[in-house]
């Protein structure tokens, strides 16, 4: 026997499976479709309190929830009915109010910490998922009204409620936020 035969038949199944390779290479750039895509269009779209009134632990598992499919688009409170209008554009749902199972919209709402009553427990620092709040144990906290969000988590673990939500100063995007 000789040994030109295998060596041509390894060397041919090589070139079949580079060229082989080559192709699905390309053709996997081609055809792949990004998952994450309509997660970021849905999540850019919710209002980023990361509250958890939906029942999920922040904004983005939200947003995945709904591009599967299995969560619904009425469950946004803080984004209230035009958020739910936004959101039956993409996954292609009709728009209906927002369920009062989740709470009602209180539109925008920033937290205020009365400082004369704020006695320095510090349990709200923890409560905040968006570290809007400056202070440490002891000492006055203070909200950062541009960075608050409105979720009313600090509302709960403060022990003498000096914490308050207010109407916020001037509706901003989003994004406007995060860049600063």
């Amino acid at each position: 026997m000789s040994i030109i035969a295998p060596v041509a038949a390894v060397g041919l199944a090589t070139l079949l499976a580079v060229i082989l390779g080559a192709l699905l290479g390309w053709a996997a750039g081609r055809i792949r479709d990004d998952p994450d895509r309509l997660v970021d269009e849905i999540d850019a779209l919710l209002p980023g309190t990361q509250c958890g009134q939906c029942r999920f632990p922040g904004c983005r598992p939200y947003a995945a929830a709904i591009a599967a499919g299995t969560a619904d688009i009425d469950r946004c409170p803080p984004g209230g009915d035009a958020t739910v209008q936004a959101l039956a554009v993409l996954p292609a749902r009709e728009p209906r109010p927002v369920d009062p199972g989740y709470g009602q919209g209180k539109g925008a709402v920033v937290a205020w910490i009365d400082e004369a009553r704020c006695i320095g427990c510090a349990r709200c620092l923890p409560a905040c998922p968006v570290d809007a709040i400056v202070g440490a144990a002891r000492y006055v906290h203070t909200v950062l009204a541009d960075q608050c969000t409105g979720c009313e988590l600090c509302l709960a673990p403060c022990p003498v409620d000096c914490i308050e939500l207010r109407p916020a100063a001037a509706p901003e995007s989003r994004d406007a936020v995060r860049a600063a």
